[in-house]
């Protein structure tokens, strides 16, 4: 059994400046609705449940957690799970990886192609730091990263990352997959650490059995691609792949040895109506709005448009009010539709917004509010926001 460590202990916000931390002070001790608004909400009992759930599963399985940062973009948050027993942490971008890093994270993967001269120095320096480790699909950029290397005397790990089904990047399975593997095995100061692939045309699937089939079938081409190295002499230490909605599928393939799973850790209305996912993670992120304006019965106006809320996956509706719709969002302002018209909700009145995809919608604010027991505990900076280089 792996270990999973008690989320009660404290834990200290890594990498925030005096000026960060004095900013919190105001704040903390207040009832979470006597906050200014827009306001990024995480229920932190909810946010540890989920943390714990999580944990629990990765405890029965051969496959590890190794959590994306993506969703969060938090170090604190990041350091809460490798607590609990993830081994490491994911990325989107080099940026992310810098964030995480700089606050005391070492086993760190970019689970994305790191090209061009300036990204790649970046890449060398926190590899002098840290136990990086990098998706590739070209050989172009292996030559790249391992000249880079070299003449900085850094090791740079690589998951070759191999299509599966989503079209987006990756190499084919089989002998291209071969070649890529042998070439940054005959490249100094470059490790190759095994494949990677990531089902994501399949983790949102609303329906259980659908899902579990298109997802195994994408995993398959992976565990195939593995056997094809392995017969002809190349190991393949890591199968890195999976996501919130594959978490429980694709870790229990036994090729596999890590996931990549991120939004659990807070949640959003997409996933929460995902069968099988839903019921074992608990929404731990709103947004607080204010109401600004009820100009009619039945319309309410809050303040949480789209530069708080993104709407890709859907628009965002209120939590814990009925008879209320929100019907469109504009940059500044919220619309919502009043179908009960005794609702009771007047200008400076506040309420709540589930977004529907964690990830966008965090990278929209400056910081986080954690909230337990309607109190807030904590404020934390979110590091890696906007870091999309």
């Amino acid at each position: 059994m792996k270990k999973v460590v008690n989320l009660d202990e404290n834990h200290k916000d890594v990498g925030r400046s005096a000026q960060e931390q004095s900013f919190t002070m105001p704040f903390i001790g207040m009832h979470k609705t006597e906050l200014d608004t827009p306001a990024l909400l995480i229920d932190l009992d909810k946010m540890e449940a989920n943390i714990r759930t999580m944990a629990a599963y990765f405890s029965t399985v051969n496959a590890q957690l190794r959590p994306h940062v993506k969703t969060h973009k938090t170090p604190i948050i990041s350091h809460k799970q490798i607590a609990a027993g993830a081994i490491g942490v994911t990325c989107a971008k080099l940026g992310e990886a810098e964030a995480v890093i700089h606050a005391g994270i070492r086993d760190v993967l970019i689970a994305n192609q790191i090209v061009g001269a300036q990204k790649i120095a970046r890449l060398i320096n926190l590899a002098k730091h840290s136990e990086i480790m990098v998706a590739v699909d070209n050989a172009q950029n292996v030559q790249a990263i391992s000249e880079a290397a070299s003449a900085k005397d850094a090791n740079v790990r690589m998951l070759v990352e191999v299509n599966i089904g989503m079209d987006r990047c990756g190499v084919e399975p089989g002998e291209p997959a071969l070649e890529l593997a042998e070439l940054i095995r005959k490249s100094p100061n470059v490790e190759f650490a095994g494949l990677m692939g990531y089902e994501g045309h399949t983790v949102a699937k609303p329906d259980k059995a659908a899902r579990n089939a298109a997802a195994r079938e994408a995993i398959q081409i992976l565990v195939d691609a593995k056997h094809y190295l392995e017969k002809r002499g190349v190991a393949v230490p890591i199968m890195s792949g999976g996501g919130t909605g594959t978490f429980n599928i694709t870790g229990s393939i036994p090729e596999m040895t890590e996931v990549q799973a991120g939004s659990y850790v807070l949640m959003d209305a997409t996933y929460g109506n995902v069968e099988g996912i839903g019921e074992h993670f608990e929404r731990a992120l709103s947004v607080l709005a204010t109401v600004v304006s009820r100009p009619a019965p039945d319309r309410i106006i809050v303040d949480t448009g789209l530069k708080v809320l993104a709407k890709e996956f859907g628009i965002p509706q209120p939590v814990g009010v009925t008879g209320v719709e929100m019907t469109g969002l504009s940059e500044e302002h919220g619309k919502l539709l009043v179908s009960d018209e005794t609702v009771s909700l007047n200008p400076g009145d506040k309420l709540e917004i589930l977004p529907t995809h964690c990830c966008t919608t965090v990278n929209l604010h400056d910081r986080y509010y954690g909230i337990r027991n309607g109190i807030v505990e904590s404020v934390w900076e979110i590091a890696a926001r906007g870091k999309a280089q």
